[in-house]
């Protein structure tokens, strides 16, 4: 597994604990808020060169060359300047001495943490945090803290708003007005082309000092500042709210901006209001995995960007495929929504889901223009669409290359199974429901005016009695011009079947209503009858004799593949064939006949069968681009290598897709976050380990957890009542009891005294830094600093002597800078005896391995030592807080490997490292004398001679003893 060492996750809190300028972008995505209102990517207050700050608004699109219109860079709410001395604190000047930066999932807030010398020597301690109300969706709170650490000084604020944003160089906005009110501002903007008026208003509150505010309104910048002269150890706390209006809400934005702001409490009651909101949604929506940290928040932090991202008080908007977290796909949405997405609020805030569909209602219009101007009758749903469901799919892609070709995009043209997945999940969301008022009103003349565009888009093929789909792409986008897809044929069949029970199901219930759309749609006896014989007579490339598929008509006559050839590689199969070279072949981008068998399985019906499944999983999924293809396809194998039974398979997909953005695992989370794979998460979770299926009656689980998964607790929506589900693991063989060696799967290493020698390093580093501090100190001294943290080992080396805290930071920082400078030596050649022989032998075993060491320059070490490919995480001293003996830095570990602590092994030679060993409830190796090491459960001198195999059987009689005990 990939692994950022700078982040921690514990079960709702994700902390990043060093500052990273190369993943800048890339973390401002990841550490987008919001609240179903709008979205603000996770960038700096205080600005960085080379940011890409933006707030998204639902709705707020405005014209753009090329791609016809995107969600429009709307006014920034974040810029807080702190000035200390006339010294503007930005972290590419200065020093940070620490640092961390936290988003809280249970109550959607992000802070951030440092403290900060200046490049005079000034230090201070600066917290922000931030919010986007739940409670109330125009309402944004920010929040700063200063401290003064070690000098007397002016400290100068200034909090404002940013009206000049831009989407990547183009700005879509005319500065109209702004003004002063009480403590605060207000600012009136306009997009230029489509004329949606904007409102912002803000205020600001300081506590802890006596000082006066003063606002400036600088054109399309205003701003309250204040100045005031602060002590050491003095702490002052700035408050600053802010309200957002559009005229997509209101008539008068400014005019309720400002209102609203002057009814608005505190900011801790405002605080407390979004934190009940929260509450509440994660009561319905949350998920319960027990034995896997990593997998526990992956699933939370995706499930929190699509609660974000979902309107809750507009349908007139849907979900961009990039949500509202980056400029990706500028915003427009696609059928991940539908497909992807609105499962999870189906079945857990049906609410949602009804706003996310009534988009698609709305958006009829432009559906039947793009069929009118394609000469085809009724509606045919854009690829990609915005407000007003017309096509805003680009029709070519522009090269960065000067002098290579334009591409044409042809999904606009031809990837045309979106009329049939909007009525898949139309259908689904009146089946999970039962909202016959909803259907009715709306959902009823989707279905049925999609099937109409479906009536006049097949073929009669009268050589062979057939009705076919030409000139399409399926699901799978690496062939761009098929015939008969597989996929897009059954869903056309399946989307007339749905539009015959809608259609008998007014006439007999609600006959007013079935008159209306009759006459509205010019739906007519010659259309229906025309629905069933094209059911009775669309060709599906299906061979009932062995159950296997043909994805399109010729599909097996391509040149096959073995993309084992290609491998190692970073990029595409079509990156590295060519778009032609990867259309000659049976490669596909994403899931097509499997994703057909996937939606298909809900309810069990054709072609879905196991048999049918396992034949064609067996085809497909090998040629299948699953790495660098498409993000959406992960979660969908996953989902389906689950139902055969291949957990191991099924884990790694849904890891794979779990980790997307958090670990970048695509390299373009900078982007946005990738909400269709956010939504397959739950949907792998809940069908696929859950193996939820649909009887008439009720959702009925079949679960296939992970071996190391002992719970996966969570709940479902089913007509109007809650249902319950709490899964557990099966232990045991026959009679009930694990043999513990044959559970464990991972092991954490120690690095200095287990897998190397890097004392010397240190011993050298302490003595130069305690000769120049005048410090008695020598070998014998040394050794008691094994094992525990560099402030412990400082701790011990000074004893009695006063130092202040600044003196003790900077001579940490100073051992440092020796150790790191000694290290450059290492080689190969300083692992010690046997640890290669056995790395190879447990990876051979297929066993995962971490590097658990309190050492800040772990990483380096191991680049040194040339081990980096056989290590699978890394617990450094920047994973934990807690040092050893306290078990934090293992948990970490086994966290990393997705592995409960029971399944984990520790090497270790330090007593402090054994007592974190077993704290951790791990196995314990200790290398080493037993006077040191010999709490630990297996004690052996050194790694030389030690295999996988006479460990298991020393952890098989160790655990047959305390049975017999």
């Amino acid at each position: 597994m990939e692994n950022k060492r700078d982040f921690i996750y514990t079960d709702w809190v994700l902390i990043e604990n060093q500052f990273n300028p190369d993943e800048l972008h890339t973390r401002e995505t990841i550490f987008t808020i919001g609240n179903g209102y709008l979205g603000t990517r996770g960038s700096f207050e205080e600005s960085y060169p080379r940011t890409l700050s933006a707030t998204f608004i639902h709705g707020v699109y405005d014209d753009v060359p090329v791609v016809y219109t995107e969600l429009a860079n709307c006014p920034d709410w974040l810029p807080l300047v702190v000035m200390i001395d006339s010294e503007r604190f930005r972290l590419d000047q200065g020093k940070i001495l620490e640092y961390n930066r936290k988003l809280d999932l249970h109550q959607g807030i992000l802070s951030r943490y440092l403290r900060w010398r200046s490049p005079t020597g000034k230090t201070i301690d600066i917290s922000f945090e931030r919010f986007a109300s739940l409670a109330e969706n125009h309402v944004l709170g920010q929040r700063c803290q200063l401290t003064t650490i070690d000098f007397h000084g002016f400290i100068e604020i200034q909090a404002s708003i940013n009206g000049y944003p831009e989407n990547k160089g183009f700005n879509h906005w005319e500065k109209l007005d702004q003004g002063k009110i009480d403590k605060g501002f207000w600012l009136h903007s306009r997009t230029r082309y489509s004329r949606i008026d904007l409102g912002m208003a803000a205020k600001m509150t300081i506590s802890g000092i006596e000082t006066a505010m003063q606002v400036n309104t600088a054109p399309g910048y205003p701003s309250i500042s204040t100045t005031f002269f602060s002590e050491p150890q003095q702490t002052v706390t700035i408050e600053k709210i802010a309200t957002v209006f559009t005229s997509r809400d209101v008539e008068q934005p400014v005019s309720a901006a400002q209102e609203k702001l002057d009814q608005l409490p505190d900011y801790i009651t405002l605080s407390n209001a979004n934190e009940q909101a929260w509450a509440e949604v994660w009561d319905k929506s949350d998920i319960t995995i027990e034995g896997d940290n990593t997998a526990t928040f992956a699933v939370r932090y995706n499930l929190f960007q699509l609660i974000i991202a979902a309107p809750r008080d507009d349908d007139r908007v849907s979900i961009p495929a990039k949500t509202l977290s980056g400029f990706g796909y500028h915003g427009h949405i696609f059928w991940d929504t539908e497909i992807f997405i609105l499962p999870f609020f189906t079945f857990t805030q049906p609410a949602l889901a009804r706003n996310l569909l009534s988009y698609r209602y709305h958006s009829l219009n432009g559906a039947r223009r793009k069929a009118t101007h394609y000469e085809y009758q009724g509606a045919m749903y854009a690829w990609e669409s915005a407000v007003t469901g017309d096509e805003v799919t680009p029709r070519w892609s522009l090269p960065s290359d000067y002098y290579a070709e334009d591409v044409r995009i042809w999904c606009r043209d031809r990837e045309i199974h979106i009329s049939a997945v909007i009525t898949y999940a139309v259908w689904y969301y009146w089946q999970v429901t039962g909202d016959d008022e909803w259907l009715r009103d709306y959902g009823a003349e989707i279905i049925l005016d999609t099937a109409i565009f479906w009536n006049s888009r097949v073929e009669f093929n009268p050589q062979a009695e057939r009705y076919e789909i030409r000139n399409v792409i399926g699901a799978d986008e690496y062939h761009e011009l098929v015939h008969n897809n597989a996929f897009t044929n059954r869903l056309v069949q399946w989307h007339l079947e749905k539009a015959c029970i809608v259609d008998d199901w007014l006439r007999r219930h609600v006959p007013e209503k079935a008159t209306e759309l009759e006459k509205k749609l010019q739906l007519t006896d010659e259309i229906r009858n025309h629905w069933l014989e094209i059911i009775n007579k669309i060709w599906i490339p299906y061979n009932p004799e062995t159950g296997l598929i043909e994805q399109c008509e010729g599909f097996f006559q391509l040149d096959d593949i073995n993309l084992a050839d290609y491998e190692p590689r970073q990029k595409s199969i079509q990156s590295i064939l060519g778009i032609e070279g990867t259309n000659k072949r049976q490669v596909l981008k994403q899931p097509d006949v499997l994703m057909l068998l996937y939606l298909m399985r809900k309810n069990a019906v054709f072609p879905y069968n196991l048999k049918t499944l396992q034949v064609n999983w067996d085809y497909y999924a090998p040629r299948t681009d699953i790495t660098y293809g498409s993000s959406l396809g992960s979660a969908i194998h996953a989902i389906l290598a689950a139902d055969l039974g291949q957990t191991q398979e099924a884990y790694e997909r849904f890891m794979q897709a779990a980790m997307v953005d958090l670990a970048d695992r695509r390299g373009n989370t900078s982007d946005g976050i990738h909400g269709a794979s956010a939504g397959g998460i739950w949907q792998a979770v809940v069908f696929g380990f859950g193996g939820i299926q649909f009887t008439d009656s009720q959702p009925v689980a079949n679960p296939h957890l992970p071996p190391h998964w002992t719970r996966l607790k969570f709940k479902l929506y089913w007509h109007g009542k809650w249902q319950d589900f709490d899964l557990h693991q099966e232990l045991g063989t026959g009679n009930g009891r694990r043999n513990p060696a044959t559970a464990i799967r991972g092991m954490i290493f120690d690095l200095d005294g287990v897998l190397t020698d890097t004392a010397q390093y240190h011993y050298l580093a302490w003595q130069r830094l305690a000769n120049e501090e005048g410090i008695p100190f020598n070998r014998q001294a040394n050794e008691a600093l094994r094992g525990i943290s560099r402030r412990a080992s400082l701790m011990l080396i000074i004893g009695d002597r006063r130092y202040s805290e600044v003196q003790i930071q900077e001579m940490m920082e100073r051992k440092n800078d020796y150790y790191v400078e000694l290290i450059q030596r290492i080689t190969p050649k300083d692992l010690l005896p046997g640890a290669v022989s056995l790395l190879d032998d447990l990876r051979q075993a297929r066993l995962k391995i971490a590097i658990g060491s309190a050492s800040k320059n772990a990483r380096v070490v191991i680049e040194k030592l040339g081990i980096g490919n056989k290590i699978d995480a890394i617990a450094d001293g920047y994973s934990v807080q807690k040092p050893k003996p306290a078990p934090d830095l293992f948990l970490f570990a086994a966290q990393q490997l997705g592995l409960s602590p029971q399944q984990c092994v520790v090497f270790e030679d330090a007593a402090a490292g054994i007592d974190a060993a077993l704290a951790a409830s791990m196995w314990a190796v200790g290398i080493g004398p037993p006077v040191r090491v010999g709490t630990a459960h297996i004690v052996v001198p050194s790694l030389a001679g030690v295999t996988w195999e006479n460990l298991q059987g020393k952890f098989r009689d160790i655990a047959l003893q305390k049975l017999r005990n």
